[in-house]
């Protein structure tokens, strides 16, 4: 198991400052020690729109030469509008970033059901805004009616995968999504090689006995997956900072029985503050991803 970093942790908007360059990034991760890195497939990193063929081969030559892998690319998609023009939007941008994904010759393009997106206001994003505001929208429209309009958009995002010789990995994230056991359905409702998972391991599935069940039930189908935190060392060890327990140890064991041998990329995907809550700066992640590699490296080799 080898141990990348997420661009969405650069992107300039969960810290005090500028997103770093896609090339920035590049030796950012470098220079912190990761295996691979992860683009997210939007501004300012890897919006397919803005990348055109010799970009693309400048990005990839970069990373080579760096000795850097990209294992994944990570969409940023909503199929769950019952609105037509919506869905097609988004099947297109998913339809380019599988593109894009080939020509960086990423693996894995990381899909949700239904993201909800985020905002930005005092120099920091945010997710309440945009996460209520999907709860309003369309308040009349049941749960299964998007479940079988997301269930359609997949089939066809995961034609795009087999288009483009990419794996399209569905996340376990909400809405649309409460835990493993639906992103699991859906895929297997699905019934495409293309398709498979990125099971994440989030606060309401912090159960051993439901994460082994999980691990049990997803095996060959997990392609990827994401850790995040804030992590702080503890004498010789980094520990994560959290009053909750922590089962990434537990989850981490189960993904090596299981014989996932794919990437665990790092996130920072929240907003960074400092001891008065207010905005911190990059430092603030430069520190946090550094400790996140230290962390699960760790893990991979005790479990």
């Amino acid at each position: 198991m080898k141990v990348g970093l997420y661009s969405i942790t650069y992107l300039g908007i969960w810290y005090k400052g500028p997103a770093l360059t896609w090339r920035e990034f590049l030796h950012q991760a470098k220079t912190l020690g990761y295996d691979g890195v992860e683009f997210d497939g939007k501004r300012p990193h890897a919006n397919p729109m803005d990348l055109d063929q010799r970009t693309r081969e400048a990005i990839r030559n970069e990373a080579e030469k760096l000795g850097l892998e990209i294992p994944a690319l990570s969409s940023n998609n909503d199929f769950s509008s019952p609105v037509p023009e919506h869905r097609e939007c988004q099947l297109l941008m998913v339809r380019e970033q599988a593109r894009l994904a080939a020509d960086l010759g990423a693996k894995v393009v990381r899909l949700f059901a239904a993201w909800p997106g985020i905002t930005t206001r005092d120099e920091l994003a945010h997710y309440e805004e945009a996460h209520q505001g999907w709860g309003r929208a369309f308040p009349d429209i049941p749960r299964l009616v998007r479940w079988r309009l997301v269930r359609e958009c997949l089939t066809e995002a995961a034609a795009f995968g087999e288009q483009y010789g990419v794996v399209m990995a569905l996340q376990n994230h909400p809405p649309l999504t409460r835990h493993w056991r639906d992103a699991y359905d859906l895929v297997k409702e699905v019934n495409s090689p293309w398709l498979k998972m990125c099971w994440d391991i989030p606060t309401q599935e912090w159960d051993e006995a439901w994460l082994r069940k999980g691990a049990e039930t997803i095996g060959a189908l997990q392609a990827h997956f994401h850790f995040n935190g804030d992590y702080r060392r503890d004498g010789d060890q980094v520990v994560l900072k959290s009053d909750s327990p922590d089962m990434h140890p537990t989850f981490v064991k189960l993904l090596k029985q299981i014989g996932y041998g794919g990437y665990a990329c790092y996130e920072y995907c929240h907003p960074a503050v400092d001891a008065h809550h207010d905005p911190a700066g990059i430092e603030l992640v430069h520190e946090q991803a550094a400790l996140a590699l230290e962390y699960m490296r760790g893990l991979i080799a005790r479990c």
